[in-house]
C-alpha cells in the first residue's frame, strides 16, 4: 500500500512505501524553512534541484542533486529550500 504524508500545509509532500529493502518515501519540499524528528535512522537521497541543512551539531551545507546526508535515530535537523526540490528518503 502507498501512503500518502503532508506537513506543513501541504509544502512538504510524499508518498511511502514498504518492501523487502524496508521503507522509503518519495517527496517534494517547496520553498520555505522546515524542522524534522526522525523515529528512525534516516538517509534524505538529493534527486532533483538542492536543499540547504543544518544536521545535528553541524553547520548549514547545501546539498545538490546525487548527494545524501544521514541523520540518526532521535534526532532533530533543519532544511531550507529555495526552489521546488524533490528526494527519496530510506528508513533503516
Amino acid at each position: 500500500m502507498i501512503k500518502v504524508n503532508e506537513y506543513f500545509d501541504g509544502k512538504v509532500k510524499s508518498l511511502a512505501a514498504n518492501n523487502a529493502q524496508g521503507k522509503a518515501t518519495a517527496g517534494v519540499i517547496a520553498p520555505g524553512s522546515y524542522e524534522f524528528g526522525t523515529d528512525t535512522i534516516e538517509i534524505m537521497n538529493i534527486v532533483w534541484g538542492e536543499l540547504k541543512a543544518q544536521l545535528p551539531g553541524q553547520a548549514w551545507k547545501t546539498y545538490q542533486r546525487g548527494e545524501s546526508f544521514r541523520v540518526e535515530k532521535g534526532e532533530r535537523f533543519k532544511v531550507e529550500a529555495t526552489d521546488f526540490m524533490a528526494y527519496v528518503c530510506e528508513y533503516l
